[in-house]
């Protein structure tokens, strides 16, 4: 866990400085502070069930066996991506070997799409369970309510982590809810819920594998809320003017490297040498990912269609009739 902690950090911090070069291609969206949510809840899952991260959750494909050149080639939009170049983001995944489903940006969509693996797994006599991550302000929407209606009735093995970390993009979660914890809205299903520190990965690890065991034993869908906090803006563009003074310093002093090394009891040696592990694996990743070809136009429709052929477009107006 600690070492995928690490790892999760250096490529996020590693993927700011190439975006500063100009080399990062699209969307840059930080995970520092939030690691230990992808973490503990990636090992409590087992190898068979499925997850649909959010773009934050690299730790998650990171844990379910993806590489940190999947992380870099993605950002870098090169040939050798996952994607083939065909994303800007971390858009990804490989149901079949990893488990992984691959996200996209409407926040909220992936609750209903991740019900509907749990009842495809229950309808192929398959003992999965199936989790997805969404933030505080996304409970909001309406897909998040319709999806969990439809597994809360259907009782599918369902967990939904609520990433609460205060801010949707620049609103505070105060502003957008009454409620105190957001696992209170399992209510509205009558489904469990819980809140945790999002801090703490052993606390996220015990509380996810709870949720995941119950649901797995049959008893239907499980909210579960951890607090933590976003420390870097929604984006590298936003410069976080509208968080209150202080407030981040707090929650930089919860940061969930720190407390866990405290746990662990690590003194500068055995954190230099996970250090070196992290630093090795993240200089590969990013030698691989420049030295990666760009994708070729010509290849823009394959894997578009179900045969692989490449379809040629042609618009309505130039129709024969």
């Amino acid at each position: 866990m600690y070492y995928f902690l690490r790892l999760t950090r250096a490529l996020d911090e590693r993927a700011h400085v190439l975006q500063q070069q100009n080399k990062v291609v699209g969307g840059l969206f930080s995970n520092q502070g939030q690691e230990a949510i992808s973490i503990g809840s990636a090992f409590a899952l087992e190898k068979r069930d499925y997850v649909a991260p959010m773009i934050r959750n690299i730790g998650t494909v990171l844990v379910r066996g993806h590489s940190a050149r999947d992380i870099m080639t993605q950002y870098l939009a090169k040939a050798t991506s996952p994607t083939r170049g065909r994303d800007n983001s971390q858009h990804f995944g490989d149901v079949e070997r990893t488990g992984v489903v691959a996200y996209i940006s409407m926040l909220g969509t992936m609750v209903p799409v991740m019900a509907g693996m749990a009842l495809g797994a229950r309808l192929k006599g398959e003992d999965r369970v199936a989790l997805t991550y969404i933030g505080d302000g996304a409970t909001s929407t309406g897909d998040f309510y319709e999806g969990l209606c439809l597994a809360s009735v259907q009782k599918l093995a369902l967990v939904v982590i609520i990433e609460n970390n205060q801010y949707a993009y620049s609103t505070p979660t105060s502003k957008q809810s009454l409620l105190e914890n957001l696992s209170d809205k399992a209510k509205a299903f009558g489904i469990p819920g819980i809140t945790g520190d999002g801090n703490d990965v052993l606390e996220v690890y015990r509380l996810a594998k709870r949720c995941i065991e119950d649901a797995r034993a049959g008893g239907g869908p499980q909210i579960l809320e951890l607090k933590t906090f976003r420390m870097r803006g929604h984006a590298p563009h936003d410069n976080q003017a509208y968080v209150p003074k202080g407030l981040i310093e707090a929650w930089r002093k919860k940061d969930p490297i720190g407390r866990f090394e405290a746990v662990l009891g690590f003194g500068e040696a055995e954190k230099a040498e996970v250090g070196a592990r992290v630093a090795a694996v993240v200089e590969d990743a990013v030698k691989f990912a420049e030295e990666s070809p760009l994708p070729d136009g010509k290849e823009a429709l394959q894997g578009v269609f179900e045969d692989d052929s490449i379809v040629p477009f042609t618009p309505w107006w130039r129709r024969d009739a």
